[in-house]
């Protein structure tokens, strides 16, 4: 039995993956989630190839009864969970007068419905582990459009700013049980996300997603008493008018 665990939605690259490896190197096992089998099983074999204790779920967030089984599965294998990263998401850009029904209902289910979900199902296991040792972690990816309204990035820019108050809220309900809520803010990250602003913003000139990881090694060296609700990450000159 691992003495620490995390599981990790949308974990076949980018942030997630960026957080998981910060994760295993902190000694935590791990349960990655994403859409794509194939993907996943890439994405992991580096970190298992360098004996990370990791497990793999291939699930569609969108579905609840995916959400219920990457978590039920999560349980099954390692019997804790000290850090739960609700990062699975999907940004579709463009005009609110063409905005397609699906395409709202798909950003939604994946960038909030699962991440309520999510949190609703892990609760339990993050109570016990924050009152085993005052250290879990409830990590959800927002997004700089989340501190403020997007042009052609409406439905995005408002389920981030929705995850940013969802997680303020289960902070204020989990007060004093141990747990570190916080929602990551960034700005442009060098991920398959923004490939279609790369043409404008070059790839090494976007925050990295090994940045992201790094704030979550400081999330776990910070005291208990030292509450971190949200950690915004910006290039330079830039603020919360950049996606």
């Amino acid at each position: 039995m691992a003495e620490r665990a995390a599981l990790i939605t949308g974990g076949s690259g980018g942030i997630g993956l960026a957080i998981a490896r910060a994760l295993a190197e902190e000694g935590y096992a791990l349960t990655l989630s994403a859409r794509r089998p194939e993907k996943l099983e890439e994405a992991t074999a580096p970190l298992r190839a360098e004996g990370f204790e990791v497990l793999t779920v291939a699930a569609n967030m969108a579905e609840e009864d995916d959400v219920l089984r990457v978590l039920a599965e999560h349980r099954e294998r390692f019997g804790r969970l000290d850090a739960l990263v609700n990062n699975a998401g999907l940004g579709i850009g463009g005009l609110m007068a063409e905005i397609q029904t699906k395409h709202l209902d798909m950003q939604l289910a994946v960038n909030l419905r699962a991440l309520i979900l999510a949190t609703r199902e892990g609760l339990p296991l993050l109570r016990e582990a924050g009152a085993e040792h005052e250290k879990a972690l409830l990590l959800n990816t927002a997004s700089i459009a989340g501190k403020g309204g997007q042009a052609f990035l409406s439905v995005y820019a408002a389920t981030k700013a929705a995850v940013i108050n969802f997680t303020q809220s289960t902070a204020r309900e989990t007060s004093g049980a141990g747990i570190q809520c916080t929602a990551l803010a960034p700005g442009f990250v060098d991920t398959a996300m923004t490939d279609f602003i790369k043409s404008e913003v070059p790839a090494e000139k976007m925050i990295q997603p090994s940045d992201i990881g790094e704030a979550v090694r400081f999330l776990l060296r910070v005291s208990p008493n030292c509450q971190i609700p949200e950690i915004v990450f910006n290039r330079p000159g830039e603020g919360p008018d950049a996606p």
